[in-house]
């Protein structure tokens, strides 16, 4: 995964039959700007209406994931969605001249194979990935469907699916990276029973489903009259009645291709989560209707915690330690308020500093209530992008910082004794003039405790 937010070089479009309305179709997807992420518009329609291709969004999921708004509506995105979010494109303006994008083969095959010819623009943004630091499930008692999240170094799926068919009883599928989504995945199409064609053709659906666009198995014998009407209805040629199996034109690619294309959709689905996840998915009967469920839930998780803590593991080393700052910090007891730093990024920096009961200011801040005064929090935040600032420059111990304002300082919680404060600090633009502007934020878990931008100027010492 790469640290940096992604669109196309270019536009492309595919052009096919719809699954469910049947309606020849065309689809293009375009380059959009940073922190765009996926956009839907629908151009056959009045002023060309926009949907947001987020979780909130989808109304229906009966045989997919339909995006919908007043009177707006788009089915059949997941396998473009899936090719998007595992190649890595972050942002993408998707115009469609109809309600759905058309099935192409029924997989994420020819979405990849037009992502590769037109080729990724790396973005200056840094992606904004969701960090899974611990376990999250959802579990749907009557279907049997669970989804559990936990914590991995990159994105990864295993999906366990299980019917009452000899030709598909219990299959899994696994990708342990993204990386090999194109040659193990993308290629991994729909499949559908024969016995549910009929209530699907009766309920509207699957008008443009044919032997061509899915994976098509027959496997509970019925009357040949019985089979050669499902034959005309659907525009396929008569079968033997008596010979079960696959029936599709292509046969399959991998023996557990159902399960690979179960994996397909759930990525297609976490795509409408909005940010790229880091964690392990381990889905048992995914469906559309889990998986949005899911989608939803990791987005009421992203908005409680708006800026995500780093992760903090205290048994690495340390990337500056507290010798190394009084290096490049004029500061000294009992000012001194950045125990380690533990990333420096090349526009970021995390750093620690434990709160002790043993700290001068909690001697009059207070005696019977402790509390850490939140301008000491400003002043830590503070420190911590002085130390990003410094760590630039050559001969670093002969400048120092000081501020020229701050704003927007917000303090949301109490910090006491025990906590451990985890400081974030991220440079808003490039220093001009020894003028430095940063995002501050402090952390005690997973709480934002406070926040501020500051602007701070970098002075030659006399």
């Amino acid at each position: 995964m790469t640290n940096k937010q992604n669109t196309l070089n270019e536009s492309f479009s595919l052009s096919g039959k719809g699954l469910h309305t049947g309606l020849n179709l065309t689809v293009t997807f375009n380059p959009a700007p940073e922190n765009y992420g996926y956009k839907i518009q629908r151009i056959d329609l009045p002023d060309q209406p926009i949907l947001d291709a987020v979780a909130e969004n989808v109304i229906e999921t009966t045989r997919g994931t339909v995006l919908g708004k007043k009177d707006i509506k788009v089915s059949t995105i997941e396998h473009g969605m899936a090719a998007l979010y595992a190649l890595g494109v972050d942002n993408v303006l998707i115009q469609v001249d109809g309600p759905e994008f058309p099935i192409l083969d029924g997989s994420s095959e020819t979405y990849v194979k037009e992502i590769r010819r037109v080729g990724i623009k790396e973005q200056e943004a840094a992606k904004n990935y969701y960090i899974i630091t611990g376990k999250i499930e959802i579990k749907d008692e009557e279907s049997g469907s669970c989804i559990t999240l936990l914590p991995d170094e990159d994105f990864s799926i295993t999906t366990m699916i299980d019917f009452q068919s000899k030709f598909i009883s219990s299959q899994f599928a696994t990708l342990d990276s993204m990386e090999d989504f194109e040659t193990e995945i993308a290629a991994a199409r729909t499949f559908v029973f024969v016995r549910e064609i009929e209530p699907l053709l009766m309920a509207g659906l699957v008008k443009g489903g044919d032997l061509d666009n899915a994976i098509v198995i027959y496997e509970r014998q019925t009357t040949q009259e019985a089979l050669d009407k499902l034959c005309d209805k659907t525009g396929v040629e008569h079968r033997d009645a008596n010979v079960l199996g696959y029936i599709q034109h292509k046969p399959l690619v991998w023996d557990n291709e159902p399960a690979r294309h179960k994996l397909l959709d759930i990525i297609g689905d976490m795509a409408l989560i909005g940010r790229p996840i880091k964690g392990r998915i381990i889905a048992t009967r995914p469906g559309h209707t889990i998986n949005n469920k899911f989608a939803r839930l990791m987005r009421k998780k992203i908005r409680k915690f708006d800026v995500q803590a780093p992760v903090y593991n205290p048994t690495k080393p340390a990337v500056m330690d507290n010798n190394r700052i009084k290096e490049l910090l004029p500061h000294r007891y009992p000012f001194q308020l950045v125990d380690k730093v533990i990333e420096l990024k090349e526009k970021s920096v995390v750093a620690i500093k434990n709160i002790t009961s043993n700290e001068p200011f909690f001697q009059g801040h207070f005696p019977q209530e402790p509390v850490m005064p939140g301008v000491l929090q400003l002043e830590a935040m503070a420190q911590t992008g002085g130390l990003y600032i410094l760590s630039l420059l050559d001969e670093p111990e002969r400048y120092s910082t000081y501020f020229l304002r701050i704003d927007n300082a917000r303090f949301r919680q109490k910090v006491v004794p025990g906590d451990t404060l985890i400081m974030k600090c991220e440079l808003l633009a490039p220093l001009s003039h020894n003028i430095a502007t940063m995002q501050g934020y402090a952390f005690v878990g997973e709480e934002c405790v406070a926040e501020a931008t500051f602007m701070a100027q970098v002075i030659k010492n006399k």
